[in-house]
């Protein structure tokens, strides 16, 4: 479901008021779900993404829709600011420069493949995100990750170093999912 042009302006100040409530408090901003519109408090799948000087600068998410979509981002700011593990703490600072987007994930759906070949064949370069899975590893990439790498066997070989896998590995247990995004800026 496609949100309309001010309800994704509210996200994107709601991603902002958290991140500047983390920054004065050192925790998200706590929403009151009765505050905002009906499609804002249903239950969504979202991933914060920032960058500063076009730099990722911290990038956090859930893949699977457990909370009403305003805590969902709310959440996913805050971490994004200040507890991706590849990035120190975001500085207020930085806060003016940083530009914020948000990805509104659908529910993901198996691929059924025979090979690796075919699995890569059926990627949607620009339109897939990808989940993989392989025993206790597990990787993502959203469809803006096409933008770095727009191969699909590139963009399936980075995804299984991501999951912690040799870029070469295969295994007829692995398990791939697809999902699209609604991308807010």
């Amino acid at each position: 479901m496609s949100l309309n042009k001010e309800h994704q302006q509210l996200l994107l100040a709601l991603a902002r008021a958290s991140i500047q409530q983390g920054l004065k408090t050192g925790r998200s901003l706590k929403v009151n779900v009765d505050d905002y519109p009906r499609a804002l408090v249903e239950c969504r799948a979202t991933f914060v993404t920032l960058e500063l000087h076009q730099q990722l600068r911290g990038c956090i998410g859930r893949l699977d829709a457990t909370r009403p979509l305003i805590e969902d981002v709310a959440e996913n700011a805050f971490l994004a600011a200040f507890q991706d593990p590849r990035f120190p703490p975001l500085a207020i600072d930085e806060l003016d420069a940083l530009e914020i987007h948000i990805s509104l994930l659908t529910e993901s759906s198996p691929l059924l493949f025979s090979s690796e070949q075919d699995l890569i064949s059926q990627l949607q370069p620009n339109i897939d995100g990808l989940i993989l899975e392989e025993g206790h590893r597990r990787g993502t990439f959203l469809p803006s990750v096409w933008e770095q790498l727009p191969e699909p066997k590139q963009f399936f070989q980075h995804l299984k170093q991501k999951a912690g896998l040799a870029a070469n590995y295969w295994s007829d247990t692995i398990k791939v999912y697809r999902y699209q995004t609604e991308s807010i800026s």
